[in-house]
């Protein structure tokens, strides 16, 4: 997973690419393999939760999230999670500029 995170003014602003192959149910049916896609990510500050969305199969190959949010400070760490529908689950964090 890449992440950036750039306080501008009192919001940080966070752009990530969540690495994943996100096969629908038709595409995993054609390549006779188990549909798999990113069903839900957070992203945490401090413990706590700045960022929560649920997801299906209608997002792209290594899809891209952007959100704000106000109450973090430079330096502070922001810890990215996503589980997909397989159960992997995948964490990786940024501090931000």
């Amino acid at each position: 997973m890449r992440i950036k995170a750039k306080l501008k003014g009192d919001v940080v602003e966070v752009k990530v690419q969540a690495e994943h192959e996100m096969l629908t149910y038709d595409a995993a049916k054609k390549k006779g393999l188990q549909a798999n896609f990113i069903t839900y990510m957070t992203a945490k500050v401090k413990d706590k939760i700045v960022f929560e969305m649920s997801s299906s199969q209608f997002l792209s190959k290594n899809p891209i999230i952007k959100f704000s949010f106000k109450g973090a400070a430079k330096g502070d760490k922001v810890e990215m999670t996503w589980i997909d529908l397989l159960g992997n689950t995948v964490t990786s964090d940024t501090n931000i500029r």
